[in-house]
């Protein structure tokens, strides 16, 4: 039997097929592109360093088709309100358990949401130059309560050990003034605070031309690159542990009996709850994202020997992608499978 097709017909069946592929490219675009048309706010604090690890987040959310915009600087604390409260959609570089008040009154698990650990095991404490560690004995922060110990760190002629210390809103600089005041050195060491990257390169001069030298520093960060523990410093223990606020309980010693007064942190992706529970390709990228401390150490220490451009930190990124594209596919097939 013969069918005769007449033009009107096959118009139709062409608009049929037409819209039929258009149908099938529209929900593999839809799949592979998840955000598209969501807006994100990316926050970071000062710390210069912390692009690197935001900015890899926000390639990754670029590619599930999310529109990024730029990042906005901020310290900690009044970046998880603005989480909170929606002005912001995710920080890549909360500190858990540092953070841990600057959450909670933020309304905690209510309002934020939290899953999976971004970059684990940071490190943070007391160090000294070894020379003058091995020089006097030095192994614990209370020993600074004598006045002639703290004397050999005095920096501007008042007797008092000069700490270089943690800037305001960090979260670090209110452990190191509990601290002062439990191990008893409110009388012998100065607190030294502002910019963190000014206080520490004047602190590393003063290492290279052969004076003693007493700072707080966390790691993954480039310090430690520069001034190597158990080369150039040495590490300070506490004499017991002790906390501010919801840790005050807290046992910081690490599991090989170490006690550095802090207790060890995880860097992990902090975002606001409803953006997460409306997007739930964006939330599987936040809990399974995995970055080594030492990529994140190697690419802070290329920063501080030049490297410190946007465009260099851009480069960087791209470059770390390019070495792991495996993986990074990996978070972007599981964010988009979360979407289906």
């Amino acid at each position: 039997m013969t069918i005769a097709f007449t033009t009107k017909t096959a118009r139709r069946m062409a608009a049929t097929l037409a819209l039929s592929s258009a149908l099938v490219t529209g929900t593999a675009l839809a799949a592979d592109m998840p955000g598209k048309g969501v807006s994100v706010t990316p926050l970071k604090s000062s710390i210069a360093e912390e692009t690197f690890q935001t900015e890899l987040v926000d390639k990754a959310l670029e590619e599930l088709g999310y529109d990024v915009k730029p990042i906005q600087e901020i310290e900690y604390a009044t970046a998880i309100v603005a989480l909170a409260n929606g002005d912001g959609t995710f920080m890549a570089d909360y500190w858990d358990p540092l953070h841990i008040d600057f959450y909670k009154n933020a309304g905690g698990a209510d309002k934020l949401y939290m899953e999976g650990v971004y970059s684990p095991g940071a490190l943070q404490g007391y160090l000294i130059d070894k020379k003058t560690a091995d020089e006097y004995n030095i192994k614990t922060i209370d020993q600074l309560k004598d006045p002639k110990i703290a004397a050999l760190f005095d920096v501007n002629g008042d007797g008092k050990a000069d700490l270089s210390g943690c800037n305001p809103g960090w979260g670090c600089e209110k452990v190191i003034e509990h601290h002062l005041d439990a191990y008893g050195l409110r009388d012998t060491v100065t607190h030294n605070q502002g910019s963190y990257s000014a206080i520490i390169a004047d602190t590393i001069t003063r290492y290279k031309q052969g004076e003693p030298i007493l700072y707080y520093t966390w790691t993954p960060y480039w310090v430690s690159g520069v001034l190597v523990p158990g080369k150039d410093v040495t590490w300070l223990q506490v004499p017991f542990s002790s906390l501010p606020g919801e840790r005050k309980d807290v046992d910081t010693s690490l599991p090989d009996g170490s006690n550095y007064g802090f207790q060890a942190n995880n860097q992990r992706i902090l975002a606001n709850k409803k953006f997460a529970e409306a997007n739930p390709a964006a939330a599987k990228l936040f809990s399974v994202m995995q970055l080594s401390a030492n990529d994140i150490s190697a690419q802070n220490l290329r920063m501080r020997d030049g490297e410190d451009s946007p465009e260099d930190i851009d480069r960087h990124v791209d470059a770390w992608i390019k070495a792991n594209q495996s993986t990074f596919d990996g978070w972007l097939d599981e964010a988009r499978k979360a979407a289906e």
